[in-house]
């Protein structure tokens, strides 16, 4: 087995949401087992912004990118989590 990494964009619920609360919040949410890489702030329109979040966990066919999408939909201020690319190592 090998690793895997993969790209999330996360929305905020709307242009008042503390992005770097949200941060440290998406954080707390991620499992043990995924190491959080990077974070990065993009600008989307009229001065949206989400959060990139690059993971990495091993690739051992557990569906675990798939469970993270959906713990993440569940933190606070989120609008939307969606896997933008992922691949192995």
């Amino acid at each position: 087995m090998g690793e895997m990494i993969a790209l999330l964009r996360v929305m905020p619920a709307s242009l008042d949401v503390d992005l770097a609360r949200l941060e440290a919040d998406l954080r707390k949410a991620i499992p043990p087992k995924i190491r959080c890489e990077r974070v990065e702030i993009k600008p989307i329109a009229f001065g949206l912004k989400a959060l990139n979040l690059t993971v990495r966990t091993e690739d051992d066919g557990s569906g675990a990118i798939d469970a993270l999408e959906q713990d993440l939909a569940k933190v606070e201020g989120v609008e939307s989590v969606q896997v933008t690319d992922a691949g192995r190592l």
